[in-house]
C-alpha cells in the first residue's frame, strides 16, 4: 500500500525534475565565458517581456547599457541560450561580412495558426533568396518614380481631411491621421485599390490595419506564444480561429489578381510583380506558389508600409511640436522648394531637402519602429577575435535601441538633434551605429518607399501649419510594453492649426 510519504517523495521527485529540465542549460554561456545576467528557472532572463512590463527595446537598450563593456551578453529565452551581440565589428560580421552564417532571421512562421506568417521578413533562407531576388525590383528608384504622382495625390487627400480635423478645434490624434495616410498611399501604389482611409471612417483597410497592430490582450497573447512556445502555438492553428484580417487579405489579393487576368488590367505594382511570379513558378526554384504564400508576400508589405511609415511620422511631429524651432528651419526649408503647394514638388525635390533628411533620420534615432534585430546562425560560429563558438540554430539580437540612444555614440540622446545627422558629425561613426532599416542582404527591401512617403506626408502637413502640444500630448514619451513594433502607450495627441 503506497503511503503518503511515498506520494510526498514522488512529489518532491517530479518537481526536482522539472527544475533540473527548466534550468540544465543554465550553464551554456558561462562555459564558453560570456557574460550575463542570471536567468530564473522556466522564465531565463525574459520575464518582463513575457508579462510585459517593458517593451523588447527597453529591454535590449537596458542589457545593452549594463553590459557595454562586453562584445558578447549570454541570455535564456525561457531556457534557451540567445546573444545580444554589443559590439560594432561583430555586429558588422553577423549583418553583412558572414551573412552566410547568419541569413535565417530566426522568426517563428506558425503557418496553421497564421497562414500570413511565411512572408519575406520571416521566412527561412531557402525561400527567402528566390522571392527577395524576384521582388527587389519594384522598389527601385525607377519604379518609385512612377508611383509618385499616386503618393502626390493621396497627400492632396491628406491636406482636405487634415483642414477637416483642424475646423473641429480639437486634439488631432496623429497616430491615426498619418496611418490613415499611409495606408492610402500603400493601397494604391501596391494594389492598385482605393482603401478610402483618409475619405470613410468605416475603410475595412484600415480596421484591418488597426487589427494586426492592436496593443490588445488577444495580440499581446498571440505574440508572446509566438515568440516563447512557438510550437505548441502552431498546433493550437488547429483549433484556434484565424484572425479576421487573414480572410480579408486572402479575399482581397485574390480577387485583385482575378480581375486583373479577366480583363486584362496592367499596373506596375506589387500585384503584377506577384502575377508574373504566378505566371513563371518555373523560375523560382522549387517553390510552390501558392495563393496563400503570395497573399502573404502582398500582406507584410501592407502593414510594414503603413505601420512604420506613419509611426515615423507621428513621432516627427510630436519632437517638432516639443522644438518649435527645428520645426521652423523645416518649414522654411519645405518653402523654399514648394512654396504653399506641393503640387509641383518632384521626386529630386524630395531628395534635395536636407534638412528634411536630417528630421527624418533623427526621428528613427530615436524612435527605431523595429527596436531589435534578430538573426539565427545556420551553422556552427566562432566570433571573430574571440573564443566564443555557438551551435547552429543560436538566436542573435542587435540592439538597436540600445546604440540609438548610447550617450557615448549620441551625446544627450533624449535630445531631438537634426545635426547629428551632418555629413561631417555622420564620417565619425562607425556604420553599424545607425540602422534604422537594418543592414546586410536582409535589409529592409522597401526602405527607400517608406523614406518617400514619410518626407511627403509630412511636408504637406508642415507647409502650412502648425504642430504644437497640449493638454492630451504625452509628455514624457513612454513606449507601450504590448506593442509588436516600437509604439507610444497613449498615442500622439497635438495641436494642429493653420498658418
Amino acid at each position: 500500500m503506497v503511503s503518503y510519504f511515498d506520494i510526498l517523495c514522488g512529489i518532491v521527485a517530479l518537481v526536482l525534475l522539472i527544475y533540473y529540465y527548466a534550468t540544465s542549460t543554465f550553464d551554456f554561456w558561462k562555459s564558453r565565458g560570456v557574460l550575463g545576467p542570471r536567468p530564473l528557472p522556466f522564465f531565463g532572463n525574459t520575464k518582463d517581456i513575457m508579462f510585459p512590463k517593458m517593451s523588447t527595446g527597453e529591454f535590449v537598450m537596458d542589457i545593452y547599457n549594463k553590459y557595454k563593456g562586453e562584445p558578447l551578453v549570454g541570455l535564456y529565452m525561457r531556457r534557451s541560450p540567445f546573444l545580444i551581440v554589443n559590439d560594432s565589428e561583430l555586429m558588422k560580421d553577423v549583418l553583412i561580412r558572414d551573412f552566410s552564417h547568419f541569413s535565417d532571421r530566426g522568426n517563428v512562421v506558425p503557418e496553421k495558426a497564421e497562414p500570413l506568417s511565411p512572408n519575406l521578413f520571416n521566412l527561412e533562407p531557402e525561400r527567402w533568396r528566390p522571392l527577395r531576388s524576384k521582388l527587389s525590383p519594384i522598389f527601385t528608384s525607377g519604379k518609385l518614380k512612377e508611383m509618385y504622382h499616386l503618393i502626390i495625390e493621396c497627400t492632396q487627400h491628406l491636406e482636405e481631411y487634415l483642414n477637416q480635423e483642424i475646423e473641429k478645434g480639437e486634439p488631432i490624434d496623429c497616430v491615426e491621421l498619418t496611418a490613415k495616410f499611409t495606408t492610402d498611399v500603400i493601397g494604391t501604389c501596391a494594389f492598385g485599390i482605393e482603401t478610402s482611409a483618409l475619405a470613410h471612417e468605416d475603410s475595412e483597410f484600415r480596421r484591418m490595419g488597426k487589427d494586426v497592430f492592436a496593443a490588445s490582450l488577444q495580440n499581446s497573447i498571440r505574440m508572446r506564444m509566438r515568440q516563447f512556445l512557438p510550437k505548441f502555438y502552431d498546433l493550437l492553428g488547429y483549433v484556434i480561429p484565424k484572425q479576421r484580417y487573414t480572410w480579408f487579405f486572402q479575399r482581397v489579393i485574390m480577387e485583385t489578381i482575378k480581375y486583373r487576368e479577366e480583363n486584362d488590367v496592367y499596373r506596375p505594382d506589387f500585384i503584377n510583380m506577384l502575377m508574373e511570379l504566378q505566371k513563371h513558378p518555373d523560375k523560382m526554384e522549387n517553390i510552390e506558389l501558392t495563393d496563400s504564400l503570395l497573399t502573404a508576400q502582398a500582406f507584410v508589405f501592407f502593414i510594414a508600409g503603413f505601420e512604420t511609415s506613419s509611426t515615423t511620422m507621428s513621432n516627427a511631429l510630436y519632437e517638432l511640436a516639443l522644438n518649435q524651432d527645428i520645426q521652423d528651419k523645416l518649414r522654411e526649408e519645405i518653402h523654399e522648394y514648394c512654396g504653399e503647394s506641393n503640387e509641383k514638388l518632384n521626386y529630386d525635390d524630395v531628395k534635395g531637402m536636407k534638412y528634411l533628411d536630417k528630421v527624418f533620420k533623427e526621428t528613427l534615432r530615436m524612435y527605431p519602429p523595429g527596436a531589435r534585430l534578430t538573426r539565427r546562425s545556420v551553422s556552427d560560429y566562432t566570433f571573430n577575435d574571440t573564443k566564443v563558438t555557438i551551435p547552429k540554430g543560436t538566436m542573435i539580437w542587435i540592439p538597436i535601441l540600445g546604440i540609438h540612444r548610447d550617450p557615448d555614440i549620441y551625446p544627450n540622446p533624449e535630445i531631438f538633434d537634426p545635426e547629428r545627422f551632418d555629413d561631417d558629425v555622420v564620417a565619425t561613426r562607425h556604420s553599424m551605429h545607425y540602422m534604422p532599416f537594418g543592414d546586410g542582404p536582409r535589409n529592409c527591401i522597401g526602405a527607400r518607399f517608406a523614406v518617400n512617403q514619410t518626407k511627403l506626408g509630412l511636408i504637406t502637413i508642415l507647409r502650412n501649419c502648425k504642430v504644437e502640444p497640449c493638454e492630451k500630448t504625452m509628455i514624457p514619451y513612454v513606449f507601450n510594453p504590448r506593442a509588436f513594433l516600437l509604439a507610444p502607450k497613449e498615442g500622439i495627441y497635438l495641436k494642429i492649426t493653420k498658418l
